[in-house]
């Protein structure tokens, strides 16, 4: 049975990721803070097929990877995915931007992935398998007024790409997905007034070449697809999924 790792499963692209593995009979380990959450979640991946367990953690702690990795193979037996979907995003500029919400955007989007990806290598080494981590269009694209979040995604590319090259040799495939703006929760949490996000989703319209903001289960189809077999020749890729807005100038 393939058996995942879903961290930020209690909302947004995580949860439709764990729903997703659902659809292909997956076990998954859907990983949040939110207890009630999780819960409604893993009924969700029942329902479609799948199972699920919850694990509840906060995946910055110093004991968080090794015992969500722990958790996962006491449950399923194995681990042949981990998702990193956990993360956060704030405004502020170079000159705004304090060292505690800098190092809270670092520690949430960059330092946790990479803690539970060296936390799950083990694992993965023994069923050749995959890791995908969320990444932004915001990593591969500078863009004003978000600067820890842009460079704490950028990092993350970066990350994908160095693991997927030392990894490569012990078949273990490493890939990211970059969205665009998708309609989620994140801005929400971020402190963003509701007129300020409908503002926000109506601007969308103009900034991605498609004309909408994303949802988050054409994002969850993409994660599926990379950490299946299916995708058993891609690795080291931070693959754009939004409406064209990285090829887009500043506007």
């Amino acid at each position: 049975m393939h058996s995942v790792i879903v961290t930020g499963a209690s909302s947004g692209i995580g949860r439709a990721t764990a729903v997703r593995f659902g659809r292909d009979g997956a076990a998954v380990l859907a990983v949040g803070r939110e207890p009630r959450a999780l819960n409604e979640v893993c009924a969700a991946v029942d329902a479609e097929g799948g199972r699920a367990v919850p694990c509840v953690a906060d995946v910055t702690t110093a004991d968080a990877p090794d015992a969500i990795v722990r958790a996962a193979l006491d449950a399923f037996g194995g681990l042949s995915a981990v998702v990193n979907a956990a993360g956060i995003i704030a405004s502020g500029t170079i000159e705004s931007t304090a060292d505690d919400p800098w190092d809270q955007m670092v520690d949430i989007n960059l330092r946790a992935p990479f803690r539970l990806m060296r936390a799950a290598v083990p694992a993965l080494i023994a069923s050749r398998g995959a890791i995908v981590n969320v990444s932004s269009v915001t990593g591969l694209r500078a863009f004003p007024g978000v600067l820890a979040y842009c460079v704490s995604k950028a990092g993350l590319d970066q990350l994908t790409r160095c693991a997927a090259l030392e990894l490569a040799p012990k078949g273990v495939r490493v890939n990211a997905v970059n969205p665009g703006v998708v309609v989620t929760n994140l801005h929400r949490r971020s402190g963003m007034p509701e007129d300020n996000y409908a503002a926000f989703l109506e601007r969308s319209k103009d900034t991605h070449p498609l004309g909408r903001a994303g949802n988050a289960d054409e994002i969850a189809e993409l994660i599926a697809f990379l950490a299946s077999d299916r995708a058993g020749w891609i690795t080291g890729e931070t693959i754009s999924i939004d409406g064209g807005r990285h090829l887009t100038c500043a506007r």
